[in-house]
């Protein structure tokens, strides 16, 4: 696959070399037959659930909850986030299917829109995290802290970091020629001081893994003393949607870390072989597809974990969806439109602990 990653080019070309023996060139022929045959269709069906899922999330925030909370405000936010991936996956299937056609520029955009959306997400699921802390142990203080103009100045402060961190790769990644085929791969400096292939996987590990495991171990630490003192059902369901979002993002994520963590620095793992550089390499291929995944993945918890959503959803389909079809199907709609009219009042959104339960 060619979405740029942290991995120098020459590392990920078809001919790699044996570093242990020397006894010659390895071939990854099957590595790139691969990610040309497996990846598009699976990022195009990403694209579709994904698209949906989101939009219909940041609707659902927009028209009903109106956004009253900080916690509305992150969950929008990380929404966005999840959706900056799917804009840009079908170029990247077309990429690893064919070859780059967009352009330098596109090139450099969407690795940025790319890298921007995996920073901004990990940082609104640390930020979920200290909500739901500030919430449940820190009450008082959080009466004051959490509002939404506090949420809407975290979030901005929280774009430009990702849209920073994201600088390195938007200057290395470029169009270029390999094997006969135009890329947008990553081009780094060969007698720059720094190497940037390092340490910008050292970058996304800290920010991908490591800083959000710290920030959330402390935190549910504190969580789950305070809930054991005095037990609460709201609170404890107002805290289980959180744990579960962070619980599937480790699971997507953390395997990618990982792989390219290995893979750069294989003479620390005792990876520095023929064998373990292709294994690697199709271990990312692999991995970061399913990393990608994760986008379409939230929708489904909320649906699932969140009763207030689930209320919020089953309204919307009833008013937006089967009343006007029900003109042409009278079967999708059973109720009157006055009961449907007010499955959603203002008291539904207002009187809750949790934002989305």
């Amino acid at each position: 696959m060619d979405i740029p990653t942290d991995i120098p080019e020459e590392e990920m070309e078809t001919t790699t070399y044996d570093y242990e023996d020397n006894a010659g060139p390895c071939s990854n022929d099957g590595v790139q037959q691969f990610g040309s045959s497996f990846l598009p269709p699976f990022y195009y069906l990403v694209f579709t659930f994904g698209l949906v899922g989101n939009a219909l999330v940041v609707m659902i925030l927009m028209r009903y909850k109106k956004i009253k909370s900080m916690t509305d405000v992150y969950l929008l936010n990380l929404a966005i986030s999840d959706l900056l991936f799917i804009f840009s996956l079908p170029l990247w299937a077309y990429n690893a299917a064919d070859q780059w056609v967009f352009g330098n520029v596109m090139c450099k955009i969407l690795s940025g829109i790319y890298l921007a959306g995996f920073y901004s997400g990990s940082f609104f699921i640390i930020l979920l995290t200290a909500d739901r802390y500030l919430a449940i142990v820190h009450a008082v203080f959080a009466l004051k802290a959490r509002t939404v103009v506090y949420g809407i100045f975290t979030s901005v402060i929280t774009w430009g970091v990702a849209l920073f961190a994201s600088v390195p790769e938007i200057v290395f990644n470029t169009c270029k020629m390999e094997e006969g085929r135009l890329k947008c791969t990553p081009d780094y400096p060969l007698t720059s001081s720094i190497n940037w292939n390092q340490f910008n996987v050292l970058k996304t590990n800290l920010i991908g893994l490591v800083l959000p495991i710290l920030v959330m171990t402390f935190c549910y630490t504190k969580i789950i003393a305070n809930l054991m003192r005095c037990r609460n059902v709201k609170r404890n369901k107002a805290v289980r949607l959180i744990f579960i979002i962070m619980v599937i993002y480790f699971t997507f994520w953390a395997p990618y870390n990982i792989a390219i963590l290995l893979h750069t620095f294989p003479g620390l793992f005792s990876l520095d072989n023929c064998n373990s550089n292709s294994r690697l390499v199709i271990a990312i291929e692999v991995t970061e597809g399913i990393a990608m995944s994760h986008c379409c993945i939230n929708p489904m918890i909320y649906a699932f974990a969140g009763e207030k959503f689930r209320k919020y959803i089953c309204s919307f389909y009833r008013r937006d969806i089967a009343l006007r079809l029900s003109k042409y199907i009278p079967v999708l709609y059973s109720e009157t439109p006055e009961r449907a009219s007010s499955t959603y009042t203002p008291s539904t959104g207002e009187h809750e602990i949790s934002a989305v339960l």
